[in-house]
């Protein structure tokens, strides 16, 4: 586990797309912004980022996004390899990059994701987070928005 920086932005496009894929399936787009995301989009977004990268060996298998806002970190883009997942590796990110925001000055932290993302909501539910806001969207599909505070 290490901070994500812009040198990462290629492997972690390639990763976020392969991650996302699968919730592509679930709400039936591939026009979802974890696909449609440019590299130099990400690599923007990892400047004076607060997220973190999981390794097997060379290989970037996690990855997390964070940004502070005051004593507020926003969490998103958490993906795992499709070929990890359920091994922890999420667990430990979300832990990882809770520690980074919690170093940087936040007493909370927020994620959000879609209403039928199953596995991502026990997994926050799980490490804790609490449901704060569900926003509608389209198709009767809720962005669900979580919050934990930071210990």
């Amino acid at each position: 586990m290490r901070p994500i920086t812009p040198d990462d932005a290629g492997e972690v496009l390639t990763l976020q797309r392969a991650a996302f894929v699968q919730e592509a399936i679930i709400y039936g787009t591939p026009h979802m912004p974890p696909l449609t995301q440019t590299l130099e989009e990400i690599s923007a977004e990892l400047v004076e980022n607060l997220g973190c990268v999981a390794l097997r060996g060379p290989r970037i298998v996690g990855a997390v996004r964070a940004q502070q806002d005051g004593e507020l970190l926003l969490i998103g883009r958490l993906a795992i390899a499709p070929d990890q997942q359920g091994g922890g590796i999420g667990t430990a990110l979300l832990a990882a990059v809770e520690q980074r925001g919690k170093d940087a000055g936040a007493t909370t932290a927020e994620l959000f994701t879609g209403s039928l993302s199953e596995a991502n909501l026990r997994l926050y539910e799980r490490e804790g987070y609490v449901e704060s806001e569900r926003v509608p969207g389209d198709a009767g599909i809720e962005q669900v928005f979580l919050r934990k505070t930071l210990d």
